[in-house]
């Protein structure tokens, strides 16, 4: 089955800064290992166009994105929180990153893949109706799960973040929002430092502590999630895939191998399979290892593709 790969040359531009780890290596990390892996040719390659301000402004407010033109550099960098920068190729590079949300929403309503990863940075889960903030510009996940909603008509919308952080952004957004299911796992306490005690119905985050096991991570996952998950049967799985819980990130201390992301990736392809005609939309958040990141990132595609 073919999987859609949306990426845009844009995003090889925004820089953070020297030593920044959201670097755009990032995106050339997982694109090697999907060819180390034998995976690329299974994928069809879409370049991401740019999202419109009408399909930012579903998620963001008017004045924010006004701000983000607006504060666009000719030259130079510009800080809009102390750990998100912009340089003269970000706003570019954001607008294509949440294009392919839109491409890839767009592409699977029509039947043309029941899948779909976007290889695409500035990431998006921290970003937060009217604010920037841990390396995220344009929450990506919210735009696409937004677009679902208005442009095709979606009713239930299943997000799936397992990234290391609490992805605070798309919990701000959609919060009682009776269309969308957001399901977060992240190190707690941790950056962003939220989500622990969060109530909502359709909320269910589950904080780990810093050493939590693959093996420990999995019991958590099949306690809190699924059975949620099933009960809301989504009509669309989308997926904030971050894979900075690696052992070997540098920037958290959860213990999850390349195997736990195929596995929890395989579990998320059988819930859609059930209830959502097999749509799945996957981007990229964190994964700062470049080594881990291109193992754990290919072992999800494999999954997504459903091959050995």
């Amino acid at each position: 089955m073919k999987v859609a790969l949306i990426s845009h040359p844009a995003c090889l531009l925004h820089e953070n800064g020297p030593g920044h780890p959201e670097r755009p290596q990032r995106v050339r990390a997982i694109d090697d290992a999907l060819i180390e892996a034998g995976l690329e040719p299974l994928l069809t390659h879409l370049a991401a166009p740019r999202a419109t301000r009408a399909q930012l402004e579903r998620v963001h407010d008017p004045a924010y994105v006004e701000s983000i033109f607006r504060r666009s550099p000719a030259e130079g960098r510009v800080m809009l929180d102390p750990d998100t920068w912009m340089n003269p190729h970000t706003l570019e590079a954001a607008l294509r990153a949440a294009g392919a949300q839109i491409e890839a929403v767009d592409r699977i309503m029509a039947g043309d893949f029941r899948r779909a990863f976007c290889n695409v940075r500035p990431p998006g889960h921290h970003a937060e109706r009217d604010r920037a903030m841990g390396f995220c510009i344009f929450n990506n996940v919210a735009v696409g799960t937004a677009h679902a909603i208005a442009a095709h008509g979606l009713e239930r919308v299943a997000i799936v973040d397992f990234d290391v952080h609490h992805g605070n952004g798309t919990e701000h957004i959609f919060i009682h929002d009776p269309k969308v299911m957001y399901f977060s796992t992240f190190q707690h306490p941790y950056y962003p430092g939220v989500g622990a005690d969060t109530v909502a119905e359709n909320i269910v985050n589950v904080p780990l502590p810093a050493g939590t096991t693959g093996a420990q991570y999995r019991e958590a996952v099949e306690q809190h999630w699924w059975p949620k998950l099933e009960a809301f049967a989504p009509e669309l799985i989308y997926v904030s895939a971050g894979f900075d819980a690696h052992a070997e990130d540098p920037l958290a201390g959860l213990l999850l191998l390349k195997e736990d992301y195929a596995w929890v990736t395989g579990r998320i392809v059988e819930h859609a399979n059930r209830h959502a005609q097999g749509r799945v939309i996957s981007s990229l958040e964190g994964g700062y290892d470049l080594n881990a990141l291109g193992r754990s990132a290919a072992a999800h595609i494999r999954a997504l593709l459903e091959v050995g």
